[in-house]
């Protein structure tokens, strides 16, 4: 864990405005320290062409953090030995996590299990027994604390290893009858929440959120999801990093069962027991997935020339494209791509979409 120090610079890099997790990473990368990031903000955002970014006030970070330590909560960092390993392979992942509990079990291997929220009474029987069965093979159980599905998971694995991971602060039960149940997962396993302390689960958290639960994950069990539903997102976010997708068929007469049978109809691996999860995931071990934390601040120092900023800049517009054919247009290198990139974000005139793409505002 960082010292204190450390860790209030880092978490005055990530409160600040247009710092998101690519920034983050890009930033520590190029730098090798918050500290030394925060200073050269003025003049990336400056060849960006646009004002400085708001930076975030010491008060309220150093509050957070007093908050967090009440809670029982602690930071856990980007460039921490102890960050989940499969998480940090996301080029999108969380700069800081609050977390309660045993960090040990997301070194395991670990299995996400999602599904609806008004699921079935079968389909909640199922999960339970799954969730239980992975746990008990020393697999991690990772989930949501949503209604349904999620909280068959939980209540099946906490005994043997589970994984919360929450919308809101820390310190928020969403949904308040999952309390209890969240609060013996951060006791017996391990709670996870990307937003500070206080902060009520909005909409746009849990996409957010949704991306940490397939992050953390080898592969992703979906057992009953409607076809437009958060679980579908969790199951195409897993897809995109090159995760496991499976997904538990059902009754074509059922609405809740649309979601995983369009999933296996699209390559989803259909499974129906604990077996046939442990065959899909590969035996990884996750220690050996993730390039050491101190490799940052040794990113590639390339510093493009007026007439490539501007050659780069031209390839952008309104409608996003993906950067590594923005790589392969500007035929120059990534890192000095990389760079202009940045300076555009941080001049608030660049916009960050799924999938790698970027934009112009």
């Amino acid at each position: 864990m960082a010292d204190a120090d450390t860790a209030f610079d880092r978490l005055c890099l990530i409160r600040s405005s247009r710092i998101g997790p690519v920034a983050y990473r890009q930033l520590m990368m190029r730098f090798g320290s918050a500290r030394a990031a925060l200073d050269a903000l003025p003049t990336l955002a400056a060849r960006g062409g646009g004002g400085v970014p708001r930076l975030a006030d010491a008060g309220a970070v150093r509050r957070e953090m007093a908050t967090a330590a009440k809670l029982g909560a602690r930071y856990l960092f980007l460039e921490d030995p102890a960050y989940p390993p499969f998480l940090a392979e996301l080029e999108n992942a969380p700069p800081a996590l609050l977390i309660r509990g045993e960090i040990a079990l997301s070194a395991r291997p670990c299995v996400a299990m999602v599904g609806a929220r008004n699921a079935s009474a079968a389909a909640c029987r199922f999960a339970r027994q799954i969730a239980q069965g992975l746990a008990e093979s020393g697999v991690t159980v990772v989930s949501g604390l949503a209604r349904g599905i999620d909280t068959a998971a939980h209540q099946g694995s906490l005994a043997g290893g589970t994984i919360g991971v929450i919308a809101s602060g820390i310190d928020i039960a969403f949904p308040p009858e999952n309390r209890e149940l969240q609060e013996r997962v951060a006791v017996e396993g391990l709670l996870l929440a990307e937003q500070p302390p206080g902060a009520e689960p909005l909409a746009r958290h849990f996409p957010a959120r949704n991306r940490i639960i397939a992050g953390l994950a080898q592969g992703t069990v979906v057992v009953e999801a409607a076809p437009r539903s958060g679980s579908l997102i969790t199951a195409r976010i897993a897809a995109e990093a090159g995760r496991e997708v499976m997904a538990v068929p059902g009754s074509p007469l059922d609405p809740r069962a649309q979601g995983c049978n369009l999933l296996i109809r699209d390559g989803a691996t259909l499974v129906q027991t604990v077996e046939d999860i442990l065959e899909a995931v590969r035996p990884i071990d996750p220690r050996a997935v993730r390039t050491p934390a101190h490799d940052f601040g040794h990113g590639p120092a390339s510093e493009p020339d007026e007439a490539g900023r501007g050659r780069i800049e031209g390839l952008l517009g309104p409608v996003p494209v993906p950067v590594d054919e923005l790589i392969r247009q500007a035929g120059m290198p990534a890192a000095a791509v990389q760079l202009v990139l940045l300076e555009l974000e941080l001049a608030g005139r660049l916009e960050r979409h799924a999938g790698g793409r970027v934009s112009l505002r």
